[in-house]
């Protein structure tokens, strides 16, 4: 998992940023029940953007009053990271991407939360994330509920069967390309955290 590199500019906890990360985070379990419950995609789509909202303006709005925190930092990436995961599992459930390309995706996240374990007995609590790497975020983020809408109202009227057609062009599009810089961007991360790796020592715990 990826941190932001921007300097942490308060430690207070309860700051309008991190709040909207935290309901962020507690729309994933709603997410999977949607989906995989009642199947009401309609209002799991709705989640998703107002997820993707949430997690454009907790970054603008802590930049802007300078609440930058690292519990912020830690939770958005995790938000993203779930909301992905949770989103792949839903749509492989209900057979709407291969189990091959939601298995790449979470493969390559593990390899790298593995990566991090000794870089955190160097010090290091995070890779700083790229614009590619938000890039590839971004285009996964908006291809899942491209994809499932156009699952959801491909049988439905001759209209929203037209729609539904779009947004499965539309969704595949994103999803392409995310899936190419996800792997990319995978690549260059283990390519910095093997420089690191190299050049950082192993930090030494004090004994009380």
């Amino acid at each position: 998992m990826e941190v932001q590199e921007t300097a942490v500019q308060t430690d207070r906890i309860f700051t309008i940023p991190n709040i909207l990360s935290l309901l962020r985070l507690l729309g994933v379990p709603v997410f999977l029940w949607l989906i995989l419950g009642p199947k009401l995609d309609g209002w799991a789509v709705v989640l998703l953007f107002v997820a993707g909202a949430t997690d454009y303006f907790d970054g603008k709005i802590a930049r802007a009053t300078g609440q930058i925190s690292r519990l912020g930092q830690l939770l958005d990436p995790l938000a993203d990271r779930l909301y992905i995961l949770a989103t792949l599992i839903g749509l492989v459930v209900r057979d709407i991407v291969p189990l091959w390309f939601a298995l790449v995706l979470i493969a390559r996240d593990l390899i790298l939360a593995l990566v991090l374990i000794p870089l955190r007995r160097r010090g290091v609590v995070g890779l700083p994330v790229t614009f590619l790497g938000k890039a590839a975020t971004f285009n996964l983020l908006y291809a899942l509920p491209f994809l499932l809408l156009g699952a959801t109202y491909n049988s439905a009227a001759s209209v929203w069967s037209q729609w539904a057609g779009w947004a499965f062009m539309v969704g595949w599009a994103f999803a392409i390309w995310g899936f190419a810089l996800y792997l990319w961007t995978g690549v260059m991360y283990l390519i910095q955290a093997w420089s690191l790796l190299k050049t950082l020592p192993v930090q030494q715990v004090a004994k009380s």
